[in-house]
């Protein structure tokens, strides 16, 4: 597992907790990008308390899809056949973890956590903000013709074969955008890209990293990929 951090200090610790007792067997790498709230050295703390965590100290804040680049480049190094991605400000339930893992075993090569199918959901959201959500996606997905209902959530499991494939770290996005990147890549390789419903919560501790430089760069990046598929003839094949 995969999970980003900065400024985390209040859910790092039941946030690895609760996942040891979703998923046992998992190990963690924590990707934390110098935090000054002390979130790296929590986990710390709790990864000797814990075993199966290992803390990935940056040297600041740089984002997103650089963190997570940094961190699959870790997974796929060590030799790991399934990698799952997630926030850890319990917007994403370690409980649904087990259903993402059932969905790669059943023959996906990767799952995503979508509130957009039937069964998932967006808890304790204003109206605008579910209706912009809402919109990108469904943009993004006629845009890039992905058959992807949700392509920014961040709760994931990924084949390692199928990583190393689309190789994360050659892209360039940061924000959303990189999420979106990386099931444009799978998806035009070809790879069975599947979701399976969650309901995302707004976080009860610390502050929301998304910003409007943020939606903004993954609405632009979107646009351009699409202009850029027409231009060259190139569309992704659905998900099946």
């Amino acid at each position: 597992m995969v999970v980003p951090t900065y400024n985390e200090k209040e859910n790092i610790q039941p946030f690895l907790a609760a996942v040891r007792g979703a998923v046992p067997a998992a190990d963690v790498l924590v990707v934390d990008d110098n935090s000054p709230d002390g979130t790296g050295a929590l986990a710390e703390q709790t990864a000797a308390e814990l075993g199966q965590v290992k803390v990935l100290h940056r040297p600041g804040k740089q984002g997103l899809g650089s963190a997570y680049r940094n961190g699959f480049t870790v997974a796929l190094d060590e030799g790991y056949d399934v990698i799952v991605s997630m926030d850890v400000d319990f917007s994403h339930d370690p409980t649904v973890i087990p259903s993402l893992l059932a969905a790669i075993e059943a023959g996906a090569d990767a799952v995503i956590g979508s509130r957009y199918v039937p069964g998932g959901a967006t808890a304790d959201w204003p109206l605008h903000r579910r209706l912009l959500s809402r919109w990108g996606n469904r943009y993004t997905g006629v845009v890039l013709g992905l058959g992807v209902r949700d392509a920014t959530s961040g709760f994931r499991a990924y084949r390692a074969t199928a990583m190393r494939d689309i190789d994360p770290s050659s892209t360039t996005a940061e924000g959303y955008a990189f999420l979106t990147e990386l099931v444009r890549r799978l998806v035009v390789k070809g790879h069975p890209v599947r979701e399976v419903p969650i309901v995302f919560r707004d976080r009860e501790f610390g502050t929301s990293k998304m910003s409007s430089r943020i939606i903004v760069e993954s609405m632009l990046l979107v646009t351009r990929w699409g202009v850029s598929d027409i231009v060259h003839r190139r569309r992704p094949k659905p998900a099946k």
